[in-house]
């Protein structure tokens, strides 16, 4: 059972994302939250396995909670729930931990999928968030794609299959069933790949596979 907690100021977004969440037989919402300050307070009393979090919020804003949520509980993961036109927000959030970037307004399966792939120690972006974000960093998308494909041409095909299931938000474990190898295995290409690549976390490799195109290619 993924155990979640949910952080938002409005009392109907929560309603909203409790429902859909917990449509999953999988995940269990055991705690809500109004503001950042008290997020971090029930992420310490709860220790859930994921926070979802709004970025505007009083007492203390979602980027600050998720610093300091990734400070006092690591092993808790955090997925940002956002809205469009908060891609300088999203961008900055990546530094400090978030491990999922989602629409308020988006496809439940994607909320849904987006906490089992961070529970799982999974990076997931929904599609038009990976969009805004790479639009947010400059440069013509034309530009952008053809200098991470030339990035990710220094991967052998196997770690550009990885590359690809990573961008599309699969865990490792869901990424060495999907490509029968042994979970260990795929943890080492994944490590090799940031290294390679020179990228910090799995959510920045998401995005590099994001420009590259490579989700696109995968039938999840």
């Amino acid at each position: 059972m993924i155990r979640v907690l949910i952080a938002d100021d409005e009392t109907m977004i929560r309603a909203g994302v409790r429902a859909i969440v917990q449509s999953d037989p999988g995940i269990e919402v055991v705690a809500e939250a109004a503001d950042g300050r008290e997020a971090v307070d029930l992420v310490l009393s709860h220790r859930p396995d994921v926070v979802l979090l709004d970025i505007r919020m009083p007492r203390m804003d979602g980027l600050a909670a998720t610093a300091e949520i990734r400070r006092v509980a690591p092993d808790t993961a955090v997925a940002v729930l956002t809205t469009f036109g908060e891609d300088g927000y999203v961008s900055r959030a990546l530094g400090d931990g978030a491990a999922g970037f989602l629409l308020k307004a988006g496809d439940p399966r994607e909320l849904i999928a987006g906490v089992h792939a961070v529970a799982e120690g999974g990076a997931y972006l929904s599609p038009r968030v990976a969009r805004q974000v790479i639009a947010h960093y400059g440069g013509g998308r034309a530009a952008r794609e053809a200098a991470a494909l030339a990035r990710v041409e220094e991967l052998t095909d196997r770690e550009r299959e990885v590359l690809a299931l990573v961008g599309a938000g699969l865990s490792n474990a869901d990424i060495a069933r999907r490509l029968f190898l042994v979970e260990g295995t795929v943890k080492s290409y994944v490590s090799a790949i940031l290294n390679r690549l020179g990228l910090r976390n799995r959510v920045q490799a998401a995005i590099l596979a994001h420009e590259a195109g490579l989700p696109e290619a995968v039938d999840t």
